[in-house]
Order: structure tokens, then sequence, then C-alpha cells
């Protein structure tokens, strides 16, 4: 049987932004590739990458959507099954709106594909596909490598992605991550993560945990076992992580190059809207957690939503300035996203702020980086204008030459500055 993986890109929601570009490896369906059964036959196409024809062979078409690539996934489904194929759909937006995407699939896998995706494959051999198969949140791709010779010759970024764990222990009111998992965080079993390491060869490591640090004791272990791979790693954790100088140490010894921390607001009302517990505790304490991770060597890479309900456009002013002073290694300004099933997409419905009729990923006016709903201290066109000035100040000629000058993160080493510009360069030309 012929199955083909499909990732799908953001179709007509992108307008004057090559985000594209900078386009990384679709680790999901590498993992998917490693669940299938030998005796069937894997191939990928990457709508960011390749013409999507609908003519291409294959007894299934499989597509992982995410809410942002939800209406160009349902396009393609749709071509596929107009043809007589069966298309699954999985993924985090499926997982959220599972009755949404059950108008263009013969089936859906909701929640982890681990535990029924050979299931799904024998069902379909056997012509008794079923509508929904609910996977249980479980031990994230046990025994299982991805099928990274799908990723070949295709320009993604030169960084492998690996996951240690799955989900997240915090219950933020914007963060889809807490609907779907249930405030849940399981964990591959270290010596895994080290096999597939060696098997493969990476020289430089993403870790797509969405908090690689939240349970500190297994981090700990990880990162212990990886001293001895020398392989550069970076990942996204919490500012929490600052408190354990041992894990601080560990992190350092295991090849850890940096960081991506959600700081996502200066002011600490949005912080408490936003239920970011971890970042209420430690408030104030910003400028000691820039100072810890420059005493290690990290680079930063500093997350901030934009339009929160205490937002005004002179705090998001104000927090360019912090990220440029704090000379991070790269910025990232999001626009506030009302993701379905948050606290906040709910508060945002009651109240009649969302625009383009509530589900604005389907909406055919709808643009990235174009506020989706009516913030409250300046108008949605206001708050996209703030986005784009936040980016373009941030990686401005100016603000790129003068964080780079920091000889204990960016100018660090040969190795840092490198990627410190090649980055910064590709944030430059994708996202401004």
């Amino acid at each position: 049987m012929d199955i083909l993986l499909v990732k799908p890109g953001m179709g007509s929601i992108i307008d004057d932004y090559n985000i594209d570009d900078g386009r990384m490896e679709p680790l999901a369906l590498g993992v998917l590739a490693g669940l299938t059964p030998s005796q069937h036959r894997t191939s990928l196409i990457d709508d960011r990458v390749d013409d999507i024809t609908g003519e291409e062979a294959a007894d299934l078409v499989a597509i992982t959507v995410d809410t942002f690539t939800a209406r160009r996934a349902y396009e393609i489904a749709d071509l596929y099954r107009a043809r007589g194929v069966s298309v699954c759909l999985g993924g985090v937006h499926v997982s959220l709106l599972p009755d949404e995407a059950a108008a263009h699939a013969d089936a859906l896998v909701v929640g982890d594909a681990e535990p029924v995706w050979k299931n799904l494959l024998e069902d379909l051999v056997n012509g008794c596909l079923r509508p929904r198969y609910q996977g249980q949140f479980t031990t994230p791709q046990a025994g299982t490598f991805p099928v990274r010779s799908l990723f070949a010759n295709r320009g993604y970024l030169p960084v492998s992605q690996i996951q240690f764990s799955r989900g997240c222990p915090f219950n933020c009111a914007h963060c889809a991550v807490s609907s779907i998992f249930g405030h849940s965080h399981l964990f591959r079993p270290v010596e895994e993560v080290v096999e597939e390491i060696r098997r493969f060869g990476p020289k430089f490591l993403l870790f797509v945990d969405d908090n690689i640090t939240a349970n500190p004791d297994r981090a700990k272990e990880l990162f212990e076992a990886l001293i001895p791979l020398k392989v550069p790693w970076v990942s996204q954790a919490s500012i929490d992580m600052i408190e354990d100088s041992e894990l601080m140490d560990l992190m350092a010894r295991s090849g850890c190059m940096g960081q991506l921390i959600g700081f996502e607001s200066m002011d600490e009302e949005s912080l408490r809207w936003m239920n970011k517990r971890t970042n209420l505790r430690d408030f104030g304490r910003y400028g000691e957690v820039v100072q810890t991770m420059r005493k290690y060597g990290f680079q930063t890479w500093a997350s901030f939503i934009v339009g929160g309900d205490q937002d005004t456009p002179a705090t998001v002013r104000e927090t360019i300035e912090f990220t440029i002073r704090s000379k991070f290694t790269l910025g990232f300004f999001h626009l506030f996203s009302p993701y379905p099933g948050t606290p906040i997409f709910e508060q945002f419905e009651r109240e009649g702020r969302l625009l383009f009729g509530g589900k604005w990923w389907l909406h055919p006016d709808y643009r990235y980086n174009v506020a989706a709903f009516t913030p409250k201290h300046m108008t949605p066109d206001e708050l996209s204008r703030l986005v784009v000035e936040a980016n373009r100040r941030f990686y401005s000629t100016s603000s790129v030459a003068r964080r780079l000058l920091d000889r204990r993160t960016n100018l660090r080493s040969i190795i840092s500055a490198a990627f410190y510009l090649r980055y910064n360069w590709i944030m430059r030309t994708t996202s401004v």
C-alpha cells in the first residue's frame, strides 16, 4: 500500500511574508513513517516545497494539520478525496476541532498517533476504515525512530528536530498544548534519544519539547547522557530553570547553545491574564534571567506575545527596546492568536471580540500576522502594524550589529557568531 504523507503550507494566508523560506523538517511525518509497517511504502510531499496536483499515486493520504494550515490542509484533503483516495487527518488542530476536520476526511487521528496508526492501516487494508481513531496520550514514539531519509534534498534548515518529551505540566490560558494534553508531560527513555542521535549522526539538534526543563530531574538525566555525544543543541524552556544551578551546569556541559524562553510580556497583569505562572512567580527578575543565561554562555531566543488585553502601543515599544538592550540572539514578536479550545478564545467569543466570523483560520480574507480579534487598547489594524514594526526594529541593521557585540553569547565563538548572523538573516528576510 502506498501512503503519501503531506505537510501543508499556509496557502493564501501568507501575503507579504516568506515564512515558509525558514522551513524545518516535518518531524511528525517522519515519526509516522517510522510507525508504518515495512510492507507499506511511504513518501513525503511538502506543500512548502513541492507542487501538489492531487494526481500523486496513493492508497492513503495522511495530512498533519495545525491551526494556521487548516484551510490549506482541507483544500488538499478535498482534492484527493474527489479522486476517491482515502484521506486521514491528524495533528494539533484536528485534536482541538475534530468535528470540523471530519467534513474533509475519511478518518481522523485525535490525540497521539502512536497507539492507533497500525490499527488504522490494518482497517484500511481490510476495507473497514473507521471515521475516528482516539489515540491516548502516551510515551512519545516509543521504540520508534523517524524516517529521516524523507527529508533529504528538500532545502530544510540545517537543524535536525528531535523530541524528548511531549506535553507541558502548566496551564497557560492562551496555549493550545494545555488544552490538548491536559497538563500532562510524558518522556521518552533517555537511552532511545541517545540511540537516535548516534544512529543518525545529526550535527545540530533542536529539541521540539514544549518545555524541556519543566521536570528538572528528567532534564538532568537527559543532559548528562548528552555530554559524551558532543552535539550542539537548542530547545525551549521556562525562566524558572535559572533557580537550579546543577541543571544549568549540566545543560551547559551537554552542548546546549541556548534556549527559546517565553517571556511573553513585560506586564504583570498581562501574565496573570495568560495564567503564565512560572513568569508570575519570577516577575521582576527578567534582568537576572538574562544575566544568568550570559553567565553560562547561552544565547537566548526571546518570545513575546503582542496584543494581550493589557497591551498598548507604548508597552509594545518598551518591549522592543528591552529585547534590543538585552542583546537577545533572536526575538519573536507573536501577534496574539486566539486558538480554539483555549480559555482566552472562549473569553473573546463571549465578549464578541472575534473577527472573521470567529473561525478566523478558515476565513478567505484572513492573512498571517493580521489581528483576528478586537484588542482592548487599540484597533486591530494598529495591532497588526505594531507587530510589523517590532520585527523591523529588532531585525534592523543597527539592532543586528548592536546585539552581535556580546562576547559572552553571540560573539563567544566563531560557531556562535555564525549561528547568530545566519539566523538573524533568515528572520530578517522571512518575517519583515
